[in-house]
């Protein structure tokens, strides 16, 4: 069992910044692919970004976030981030973090095994 905590979430005004934070425990961190999803009210939960087992360069992220979030991850403190700049209104939604052990990086929600409970996020205009 992977047990996955998030933090960082708030209210913000439209160009600010939020740096989220998952806490993870249970298992060996480093053996985990991460993820970020995000899900709006009356919206299905989508992908947000997502980082290797390994970290370094291989993150992914949503077309819509690209060039404004920051996946990264500190497997010696099994933690992962979602570094959050230039926000918009559109970006309000709970956050969730999420884990699968895999050599891959999947962007697919139902690939993930552990989910945190999430954290709310929300952006005024």
């Amino acid at each position: 069992q992977v047990q996955l905590v998030e933090s960082g979430g708030g209210l913000v005004q439209a160009g600010g910044s939020l740096r989220l934070s998952c806490a993870a425990s249970g298992r060996t961190f480093s053996n985990y692919a991460m993820g970020w999803f995000r899900q709006a009210p009356g919206k299905e939960r989508e992908f947000v970004a997502a980082i290797s087992w390994s970290g370094g360069s291989s993150t992914y992220y949503a077309d819509s976030v690209k060039g404004r979030f920051t996946i990264s991850r500190d497997n010696a403190k099994n933690q992962v981030y979602l570094q959050m700049n230039s926000l918009k209104p559109e970006d309000t939604a709970v956050y969730y973090c999420a884990a699968v052990r895999s050599a891959t990086t999947p962007r697919a929600a139902r690939a993930y095994k552990y989910w945190g409970q999430g954290t709310q996020v929300t952006v005024s205009s």
